[in-house]
């Protein structure tokens, strides 16, 4: 038998969390799925990293699959033989006599019972994509129409247009689950499951739960301080500037940040904008402030 090194194939340490794993398993199986990889052997690939995934991302496999190379150091393709314990031990007692070559069946097949049962027909493999959304979309929710291309049961690739219900409050980085929706298999089909992301907005950036938004402001209002009405993703609200606040200040608005249990909080930066000088009335004001004020913001360069 040839020996399997699945922390290789998801490029893991043997001490890797199982977050760790789950993470590095996600990464790779984005990048070598069928649907969006150019590599030729992508498909295998995708099939390794499930066989490697499928072990070490259970407990009790992965525990079962660590004891059978204690003591060893197996490198990939290495011939072995496992101890004459180990089916006993973690099969039940019904060893590895006659069972098929693929190295994850010989491994767990008997995994929970004493006699090997007839090998479940395979389900369909999983498949990973994004899903791009606009910051509305976290705080409102919202419902959105998505084609996927998936390979059926039968090997035939067909066309798919679903529906994709947004929650009220998810951020960037989680996943959308949809049962069956992945690729066929004889066993039934996978799901799917969509990694949101944020769309670039002119006005608004998150980062995490918190959100970031410019706020246009005059001269007087900084200087003067005093309410404005500003719009935000949550709907307009009345925010106090301070006196003698500079542009780039920020103003913390708790909880106003993208809709959770524990929300994030909005930012408001202050971005003066100053009136044009283009009319005789304009340029005089100018002129009254240079002459008045006698301000050098370059004094202390």
């Amino acid at each position: 038998m040839e020996y399997k090194d699945y922390y290789q194939t998801l490029g893991v340490a043997k001490t890797a969390s199982e977050d760790e794993i789950k993470k590095a398993y996600r990464k790779l199986v984005r990048k070598y799925h069928p649907d969006v990889s150019k590599e030729a052997n992508a498909q295998q690939k995708t099939q390794e990293l499930n066989e490697a995934y499928g072990v070490l991302g259970d407990a009790e496999k992965r525990a079962a699959y660590d004891d059978l190379g204690r003591g060893h150091h197996y490198r990939e393709g290495q011939q072995f033989r496992p101890p004459p314990d180990w089916g006993r031990t973690h099969g039940g007692g019904g060893g590895f006599g006659g069972m098929d070559s693929d190295f994850f069946a010989d491994l767990f097949a008997n995994l929970g019972g004493g006699r090997r049962r007839q090998a479940r027909p395979r389900k369909g493999d999983d498949s990973h994509a994004s899903i791009a959304i606009d910051v509305m979309d976290s705080y409102q929710g919202a419902s959105r129409n998505i084609t996927v291309y998936v390979t059926e049961a039968d090997g035939y690739r067909s066309e798919r247009t679903l529906t994709v219900n947004i929650p009220k409050g998810i951020s960037a980085g989680q996943q959308l689950r949809l049962s069956g929706q992945g690729q066929g298999g004889a066993g039934g089909p996978g799901d799917l499951y969509l990694e949101v992301e944020f769309r670039p907005h002119p006005r608004y950036r998150v980062e995490g739960r918190d959100v970031y938004a410019s706020v246009p402001v005059t001269p007087w209002e900084l200087a003067l301080g005093g309410e404005i009405e500003v719009n935000t993703p949550s709907g307009k609200l009345t925010v106090n500037v301070p006196a003698g606040s500079q542009t780039g200040r920020k103003l913390r608005l708790r909880g106003r940040g993208l809709p959770a249990k524990e929300a994030g909080d909005l930012y408001l930066l202050l971005e003066v904008v100053l009136p044009p000088a283009t009319s005789e009335k304009g340029r005089a004001v100018y002129e009254a402030m240079a002459r008045d004020l006698a301000f050098n913001p370059r004094a202390g360069d």
